[in-house]
């Protein structure tokens, strides 16, 4: 399994395999023929309520986050399932608008799909 992430405002490459945006919402200024996405996983992405009060405070926030994302994505097996079969031996590229690179959810999604 080959997964790199992208943000979603990045152009398109060949190189990205199969694109799977992995947001709730759909980025801001950005128009769906556009994105070349092959796939939107809503589903596994954080709930609005743990969104909203992870970007109250990302600092302070992360670890209990990353616990409070995980334990959703336990809920979310069928949709994660899906996702690994999508991605067996081929290159995926998860894609997110999130800016901050070092500390979001794809981050834990990707650890958690190559598992």
């Amino acid at each position: 399994m080959n997964i790199q992430i992208k943000r979603i405002y990045t152009a398109p490459s060949p190189s990205d395999g199969t694109r799977i945006l992995v947001d709730r919402l759909w980025p801001r200024g950005l128009k769906k023929e556009d994105a070349k996405i092959d796939f939107w996983a809503k589903d596994v992405t954080p709930s609005n309520e743990l969104r909203k009060w992870y970007h109250e405070d990302m600092e302070h926030r992360w670890d209990e986050f990353q616990r409070r994302y995980q334990n959703e994505l336990n809920e979310h097996h069928e949709q994660l399932e899906q996702l690994r079969g999508m991605m067996e031996d081929k290159k995926v590229t998860l894609l997110t608008a999130a800016k901050n690179e070092l500390r979001n959810h794809v981050i834990i999604l990707k650890q958690l799909l190559e598992k």
